[in-house]
Parts: structure tokens; C-alpha cells; sequence
């Protein structure tokens, strides 16, 4: 992050503008584009969206939480948050 001078950056209206509400400190301007969620880029998140569907379609079709856990190496309570909790498509 770089720091810049409002007065060489600002057009002279906007400076005291800006200068009314907040005068001599840093003030940070956060990016326009919005921040990726987590995973999102490396695909992690798509690849837990796909097990976790597969693993509330095999709970539908009466695997039991013990075997779905065994089955994916997570504990019965992250089984039973995916499998009880809605999903919004």
C-alpha cells in the first residue's frame, strides 16, 4: 500500500471537502472491487460445496452419520451441521 499526498491527488474542492471531516492523518481508501471469499480462487471452496452435496444426497438415501463419517474423515458433528443445516442454492 502506497501513501499519497491529497493535494497532489485530490481536485482543490474535494480536498476541503474532505478536509471539513478529517484533517492531518492517514486515512485509508479501500479498493472498488470486492475481496474474494475464501477459496474461491483455488477452487477449495467449489470442491467442499461438491463433497458436501454428495455428502447430504448420501444422507438422504440412509447412510447413517457414524458411516458418512468414517466415509469423509470428518467428525459426526461436521457431518450433522452439513447434513441439517440448508444449504442456499
Amino acid at each position: 500500500m502506497g501513501y499519497k499526498n491529497a493535494a497532489e491527488l485530490l481536485p482543490p474542492d474535494l480536498l476541503r471537502d474532505l478536509q471539513e471531516y478529517f484533517s492531518g492523518g492517514i486515512i485509508y481508501v479501500p479498493k472498488t472491487t470486492e475481496k474474494a471469499r475464501w477459496g474461491e480462487l483455488s477452487g477449495t471452496r467449489r470442491d467442499i460445496d461438491v463433497r458436501n452435496t454428495k455428502i447430504r444426497k448420501m444422507f438422504k438415501s440412509g447412510m447413517n452419520i457414524a458411516d458418512l463419517s468414517g466415509r469423509f474423515y470428518l467428525s459426526e458433528e461436521t457431518i450433522k451441521k452439513i447434513v441439517y443445516t440448508k444449504k442456499a442454492v
